[in-house]
This record gives structure tokens, C-alpha cells and sequence, in this order.
């Protein structure tokens, strides 16, 4: 007989974090080792286990790794272009897919996109589980946005047990259940959407979805600091994990990839959010950029990697005199630590003098820009505004700027000038040892801050 020996403890009560597993001999409103509240959970007594457990059936025998088949793991395409980028191709049959965002960013615009697509291809139906609306409310933004269709079956529930038997009913090839913090298990104790619940819930959906193959798409919602809500273990269950963004005064949304078990975690998709529905975006490029034909005083562009995925951005700078003791730093859009580091070496390494003005950068189309390689672009738009100086139409500049105003290399600079070169873009400014460089485009190597800047004011002459 084969079997494991387990050590019977005596029954001892106690508490449990539900977000990290830590263990308390009391109860506390808030644990002590991940800081999150209302997540100390009572702890059932340890019951004495058996001295062994025995060996039982496998539930199938064992197979060569080259002999599985993988034909029924195949993606298959959603119909949404960039949703299936990020997805690595499509939705695998059997994957539970967690999408989160804020309120109101278009998560179930996007939803009822794929359902109608899907829906479109002919093979199955959706089953569309709304636990925060009225069926009437969706089909009312399902003909607002077009995506009205037959195949598509709306069901408004908020009970588990009922959902279970919608899905025996219409015997679906794709389920959207929107939201899981919405659904209550009745088996299991917990106020809606606590974390008890929210985990039983998905639970149950994850082995709804490896039973049937069913493909489960979960929306989320998100807490104040933009993190999802409900336990941390949440994510770990789930195989995809997409988070969905974007400013309510733009109409750009990202998707972006932060967990994927069937493909890459770092693709990002656009989609632009219209008043019809909204639309996958696959040249994004344009939007954040203001071409002109000639250069304009305070203005640099460069470009920025959202994964894998280089986008060109443009970066604006206002520099006036102030009237008051301590001039204003306003920044949008952009990493405003970076922002005051740039300034401070701009003014010691670069000699341009800002003690005594106003200024104010922004990222140009609602993009945030946060990577080190917008440096230089940061550095030059805020000198060229400083000294009325404008950089020529056609150059995009990349680099780290370090403390001491050197360049620093950035990753990517061939994938990032290509996609400059294919916008029209004729020459570059990049730090050293930048890496195979793509052909169609001129580059011009700046080792310090004062070598670009040097560069910007030579063509004031």
C-alpha cells in the first residue's frame, strides 16, 4: 500500500488571513502582515487525520507528453482584433479570463463587442450572466452599440445555483458573467462580494469551465488604488488576467495583459470608446501625436513601449516667468518624480535656468508616459520652451537621463525607431550603444545632455 503519513494536531481554534494565509491566535479587524482589512478569517478546529491514506484510481491513466492532444486547446479567435492580441490569438476553450477595471471605462461595451462577434462566427452561443443590470438595460446598450444578435441568451442573476442551470439550459460556447462580486453562493456564508464569496463563486465557475471547456470571462472590479478587489487568491485561480483602462475625459482604453497562462503578459490593446460601441485601435500612433509641418518651441516626440508594442508620443513643455516665491511644476501624463529629477539636472548639467519659472509638461492624446526613455524628450521640450527654440518636424528623440547628465541606453531602440521610421520620421537622437539600428532612418548618437542640447541649438543658427 502506498500512502502518506499524516500527524494528527490537537483541535486548536484560530484565525486566518484569506489575502496572505497569515495565521493569528485572535481576531483583528485588520491583518497585521498584509495590511488589508476585513480579510481575518475563523479558522475551523484541525481535526485528527488518518495514519495513512490510501492509494486510489486514477481518474485517467497517464500519457507520454507527446501523445496529448493539443487540437482542443487550440485558441480560438474572439472576432476582436486587438482583445485577441493581447489574449495571445484567442480564448482557449476552458479558460476563465478576469477583466477588470473602473467603473464606467467600457468593460461591458468591450464584452458585449466579443459576445456579438462571437456570436457572428456561427459555431455557438453566448450566455450573458448580468448580476448589476437589467436584461432590458443590456439589450438597451446592445442596440445602442449594434451588437444585437440571436445566438447571444441575456440572463439577469445574482444567484449561483441559478447561474449553474442557465448554463445546463442553453449549453453555451462562451459565458460572460458580469460581475463575479455580484453573484452569491448560498452555500457558503459571507456578505456579496466579501471575500468568502467572491471566492466560492469563482471557484465554482473555474471548475464549471474544466468540466464543459467552457470559455468563462469574469469582469472585476477594482478598489480605490486601482487594484482588483476580492482576495488575492482570485487571481491566482484564474488563467487570464486583463486590466482594462483609460481616462474618462479620453476615448483611448488600453487593455493590457498582466497575467496569461496561453500567451505573452506584456501585449497591450487600444480600443477607442465611441457613443456607437467601441473600436479596436491598430495603428495607434496617431493619436498622440499633433504633426505639423515645421517644428514648434516646447514640443519633442519620442516613443514609448506599452509591452511589446512601440507607440510614438509627443511631449509638450510651457516655460513662463512666475510671480510667485515658489514657481509652480505641473505635470500630466507623466512621472512627475522623473519630471523634477530632468528639471533639476536640465538646470545644474544643461545651464538652462528655471529657478525663477513656471513649468508645466503634459503627454499629448491621453497617453501616460512613465518609462525612463522619455527623458530626453522631457529634457528638450522643456529647453526648447525655455529658449524659444523648436526642434525639427521629423526627429524623435529616446534616452535615459542619468543624475550626473549622461545618456543611458533603453531597451527596444530598433523597434522603436522602426515604428518612427514608418510614421515619417527621418532622424533620431539616441544614447550610445543603442543596439542594430533599422535602416530609413538617420541617427545621430548623444552621449551627454549637453551633446542633444548642443544639437537643439544648432538649429536656431
Amino acid at each position: 500500500m502506498v500512502g502518506v503519513v499524516k500527524n494528527a494536531r490537537p483541535a486548536k481554534p484560530g484565525y486566518r488571513c484569506a489575502e496572505c494565509g497569515h495565521e493569528l491566535a485572535k481576531w483583528f479587524g485588520r491583518c497585521p502582515e498584509c495590511q488589508a482589512w476585513g480579510t481575518i478569517e475563523e479558522r475551523a478546529a484541525a481535526r485528527p487525520g488518518l495514519a495513512r491514506v490510501a492509494a486510489g484510481a486514477p481518474s485517467s491513466p497517464a500519457r507520454r507528453i507527446s501523445e496529448v492532444d493539443v487540437e482542443t486547446t487550440r485558441a480560438q479567435p474572439t472576432g476582436v482584433g486587438e482583445l485577441d492580441r493581447v489574449l495571445g490569438g484567442g480564448i482557449v476553450p476552458g479558460a476563465v479570463v478576469l477583466m477588470a477595471g473602473e467603473p464606467g471605462v467600457g468593460k461591458s461595451t468591450l464584452l458585449l463587442e466579443v459576445a456579438h462577434r462571437w456570436a457572428e462566427q456561427g459555431s455557438s452561443p453566448v450566455l450573458y450572466v448580468t448580476g448589476e443590470e437589467s436584461a432590458g438595460q443590456v439589450r438597451l446598450r446592445a442596440e445602442r452599440t449594434g451588437n444585437l444578435h440571436q445566438e447571444i441568451f441575456l440572463a439577469a442573476e445574482s444567484d449561483l445555483s441559478a447561474v449553474l442551470g442557465h448554463v445546463e439550459a442553453v449549453k453555451p460556447g462562451l459565458m460572460i458573467v458580469d460581475s463575479v462580486q455580484t453573484v452569491q453562493s448560498t452555500s457558503d456564508t459571507g456578505t456579496v462580494g466579501g471575500v468568502t464569496q467572491v471566492r466560492a463563486v469563482a471557484a465554482a465557475l473555474i471548475a464549471l469551465a474544466k468540466e464543459h471547456s467552457l470559455p468563462v470571462v469574469l469582469v472585476g472590479h477594482v478598489t480605490k488604488d486601482g487594484s482588483i478587489a476580492g482576495p488575492r487568491v482570485l487571481e491566482h485561480l484564474v488563467d487570464v488576467v486583463l486590466q482594462f483602462e483609460g481616462d474618462r475625459h479620453s476615448t483611448l482604453r488600453l487593455l493590457r495583459g498582466v497575467k496569461n497562462r496561453y500567451g505573452p503578459a506584456d501585449e497591450v490593446g487600444c480600443f477607442e470608446l465611441r457613443d456607437d460601441g467601441i473600436e479596436g485601435v491598430p495603428d495607434p500612433s496617431g493619436l498622440f501625436l499633433n504633426r505639423k509641418d515645421v517644428g514648434v518651441p516646447g514640443t519633442a516626440v519620442t516613443v514609448a513601449m506599452e509591452g511589446k508594442r512601440p507607440l510614438l508620443a509627443e511631449v509638450q513643455a510651457l516655460v513662463a516667468k512666475s510671480h510667485l516665491p515658489s514657481p509652480r511644476r505641473a505635470v500630466s501624463d507623466l512621472d512627475s518624480g522623473r519630471v523634477a529629477m530632468i528639471q533639476a539636472v536640465l538646470e545644474r548639467r544643461g545651464k538652462v535656468k528655471l529657478s525663477e519659472q513656471d513649468v508645466f509638461t503634459a503627454a499629448v492624446g491621453g497617453m501616460r508616459i512613465t518609462e525612463p526613455a522619455a527623458d530626453l524628450a522631457v529634457a528638450l521640450a522643456v529647453a526648447s520652451a525655455a529658449r524659444e527654440v523648436a526642434l525639427p518636424a521629423d526627429v524623435v528623440v529616446l534616452g535615459e537621463v542619468g543624475l550626473a547628465g549622461e545618456m543611458r541606453r533603453v531597451t527596444g531602440v530598433g523597434r522603436r525607431l522602426a515604428e518612427a521610421a514608418r510614421l515619417g520620421f527621418t532622424r533620431a537622437l539616441v544614447p550610445p550603444d543603442a543596439g542594430p539600428l533599422p535602416e530609413g532612418i538617420r541617427t545621430l548618437v548623444v552621449p551627454d545632455l549637453g551633446a542633444a542640447l548642443q544639437v537643439l541649438y544648432d538649429v536656431a543658427q
